[in-house]
């Protein structure tokens, strides 16, 4: 457990509600053949959280200073408000999934009464307000999170390997044909952009600096980065590999409209904990990534804009409660609509691929300055590695694009 520091805080933001529910989707449309994508999308993910380490070990500064010195205040504070919208974006969905998630939970406890509109918007509102209270009353707030982060991954791993081992060695299975169902290439490019997420592994580098770290810890950064990230792919796949076996090929195709019908479609095969097991791995996926998530935009917004960046100071807390506020307003204003919740997640999650170019771009400059030599010289291999993704996120951004205006056109 010593061996996870930073990487694991983005590892848990990473491995949010979000990218829970796309994955699940994803293994009910693409079945086994989504696994390369996942593992290549884990392989870079590696090597950009360890290109946001090393960044943030080798200069004095933080890195939205660093950008400001030498590009100037307007490209810092660009890379800010795009990293921030992100941030509204999934912290949207982390609200949703938040409240999709206790539901079933409140309706078992309630004799099966439905829960209804207010009584979610109150869960929103009260859990929302306990969370900004927590962090301005908080102090040493990253260990705590640090800590936090560490119990809540635990929760998922048991809640997702329980449910993995019931599909796959108790649930009696039946003979799958290659689906026919239309895929879900959003949902695609949504599992992509949660997997390999550009936006964590920039805030990589303000999380080293905040846990003390020099260049005296910089393999630390690697082990730490490969340990972390390597967890969050492998449960991935683990969430992916479920829902292959029970929906994809299906000769009944299922339709997951919404959260807890992802949990509630196990039912048939190994009963009704089925539900409380999947919905409390959604519970602790939100709670690991709902403050870390809006810290990560608040951070990064307040240091772009000249206004500190440690969480020992009030700019990326005010900044992370605004963060927090408008992800609260969002999700109430989806609530009250009748669509589809998963739809509207997984969409969430793509959109969020469109802005990861500019921040790739931001860490592969920092990464490769001229005064960076000695050991302050950034690995050839995390360049690479950094170098592939940038041109992945450009080629998602692209296509995702496309994908996106043809959805919603």
């Amino acid at each position: 457990v010593s061996s996870f520091g930073p990487a694991l805080i983005v590892a848990a933001v990473v491995l949010g509600p979000g990218s829970i529910l796309t994955s699940s989707k994803v293994g009910a449309s693409f079945g086994y053949s989504a696994v390369p994508v996942v593992v290549a999308a884990a392989v870079l993910m590696i090597g950009m959280v360890a290109l946001g380490a090393r960044v943030g070990v080798i200069y004095n500064t933080s890195p939205g200073a660093a950008i400001a010195d030498r590009l100037g205040r307007p490209v810092a504070i660009g890379i800010g408000v795009i990293l921030f919208l992100i941030v509204a974006l999934f912290q949207q969905s982390n609200n949703i999934a938040l409240v999709a998630g206790m539901t079933p939970i409140i309706e078992m406890i309630n004799g099966g009464e439905p829960v209804g509109f207010w009584t979610r918007v109150v869960i929103l509102v009260a859990f929302n307000g306990f969370v900004i209270v927590c962090l301005f009353a908080m102090r040493g707030l990253y260990q705590r999170i640090e800590g936090l982060m560490k119990i809540l991954i635990g929760i998922m791993v048991v809640a997702f390997l329980a449910n993995f081992v019931a599909v796959h060695l108790v649930a009696p299975g039946f003979e799958r044909e290659v689906s026919t169902e239309p895929r879900d290439l959003i949902a695609l490019l949504g599992l992509i952009g949660t997997t390999f997420s550009v936006g964590g592994a920039f805030y990589q580098a303000y999380l080293v600096r905040e846990k003390g770290w020099g260049l005296g810890e910089a393999k630390r950064g690697v082990v730490d980065s490969a340990l972390s990230i390597g967890v969050l792919g492998i449960m991935t796949l683990v969430i992916l590999l479920t829902a292959t076996r029970v929906f994809y090929g299906r000769p009944d195709p299922v339709t997951l409209a919404q959260v807890d019908d992802v949990a509630r479609q196990l039912e048939p095969l190994f009963g009704q904990w089925a539900v409380l097991i999947f919905c409390l791995g959604i519970v602790a996926g939100a709670l690991s990534s709902f403050l870390v998530n809006t810290i990560i935009g608040g951070t990064v917004m307040a240091d772009s804009s000249g206004q500190g960046h440690r969480l020992s100071q009030k700019g990326p807390l005010i900044w992370t409660a605004v963060a927090l506020l408008l992800g609260m307003t969002i999700a109430i204003a989806t609530l009250r609509n009748k669509e589809s919740t998963v739809a509207l997640i997984t969409l969430a999650q793509a959109l969020t691929v469109l802005g990861i170019p500019a921040l790739a771009g931001a860490l592969l400059y920092l990464g490769t300055r001229p005064e960076l030599k000695g050991e302050r010289r950034v690995p050839r291999w995390i360049l690479v590695l950094g170098g592939i993704g940038f041109l992945v996120s450009c080629a998602l951004a692209i296509r995702t694009a496309f994908a996106v205006a043809d959805k919603l056109f």
